[in-house]
């Protein structure tokens, strides 16, 4: 079958289209066909070999996927071939034709839910709602900023946040990403490339401030945060590509928290929790994954370009 495989760690180019061993499940593993992989930016910061968990060379790329439950093995209880699911990690990766995966990896796709959306769950929905339970520990009826939200993981939090009775407030840094979000319901809209936004945010909320910001580029925005924060406010770094400066007396005068989050971090009771809530929400037309674009799989290399691309919209996809 056919895969893209690493070599070495550098640039989008040393990943490469090739032919590999049919893979064949054993025990509580899973083979799964895939029909289509999602890119996300740490899967281009492991294979520049910048990321502080970086794979065993040689490797194939690829946390999230969606196809078809294509053979069991003898323990398998959870799944039956023929079977559509979404995953959430796999043992060999998948950018590929096929992926071999233990049976908690794999979760049941709702029939209506494409392939292509299958494929934008696993990482950003999950990051997205670690960041705002198991972290922020946020509570219906408080106000989010979510700093950068037209990526997959930014609309993974609006919806989520919408469907769990936050007030939303969110940033775009493209016309046609904050069109997004208007279409997403979220009940405040703002360009953070605009002088006046921060000052917009502490005129909706009256001057309390927001209660918890999900951030997607701290090196530029952690400041900013800090400066809109309510008392006893929460900030969850999730996305960082550089250091950052603040004033700590900002964090002390309003008794606020920051901390930051990386999904490969939860246990297995948080990441079950977390999947539990996700089929509910897949199921039930809540959560409804953007695509961006899609690429085929031979053209990894232009998908992650893309994936760290300035002005971020929806989920970029593999298709095989």
């Amino acid at each position: 079958m056919k895969a893209i495989r690493v070599h070495e760690f550098g640039a989008p180019q040393v990943m490469k289209y090739e032919n590999i061993e049919n893979y064949r499940p054993e025990n509580d593993q899973v083979l799964v066909k895939i029909i289509a992989a999602g890119v996300n930016p740490v899967d281009a910061y492991m294979r520049s070999g910048s990321y502080a968990r970086s794979p065993k060379l040689s490797y194939t790329p690829g946390i999230d996927g969606a196809g078809i439950v294509e053979e069991i093995g003898p323990d398998v209880s959870l799944f039956k071939p023929q079977q559509r699911v979404y995953l959430s990690g796999s043992m060999t990766g998948t950018y590929a034709e096929a992926a071999l995966c233990s049976q908690y990896q794999v979760h049941p796709l709702p029939p209506n839910i494409s392939f292509q959306q299958g494929a934008a769950i696993g990482v950003p929905y999950g990051t997205a709602y670690r960041a705002l339970f198991q972290r922020a520990h946020a509570i219906s009826g408080e106000t989010v900023l979510i700093h950068g939200a037209t990526g997959g993981v930014g609309i993974a939090a609006v919806q989520i946040a919408l469907a769990a009775g936050f007030t939303v407030i969110a940033t775009g840094g493209t016309q046609r990403g904050r069109d997004l979000l208007k279409d997403q319901c979220v009940h405040l809209v703002l360009d953070h490339t605009s002088s006046d936004y921060l000052d917009t945010i502490r005129s909706f909320t009256k001057n309390k401030g927001v209660d918890v910001v999900l951030e997607m580029l701290a090196n530029v925005n952690l400041s900013k945060d800090l400066s809109v924060l309510a008392k006893s406010g929460r900030i969850v770094v999730i996305g960082n590509r550089g250091t950052v400066e603040i004033d700590p007396r900002d964090i002390m005068s309003r008794d606020a928290a920051i901390m930051g989050m990386v999904l490969f971090n939860a246990s297995e009771p948080e990441l079950k929790a977390i999947h539990a809530a996700i089929v509910a929400g897949l199921g039930n037309s809540t959560l409804r994954p953007v695509i961006g674009k899609e690429f085929p799989m031979k053209d990894a290399a232009q998908a992650h370009d893309a994936v760290l691309d300035k002005g971020a919209y929806g989920k970029i996809v593999l298709i095989p």
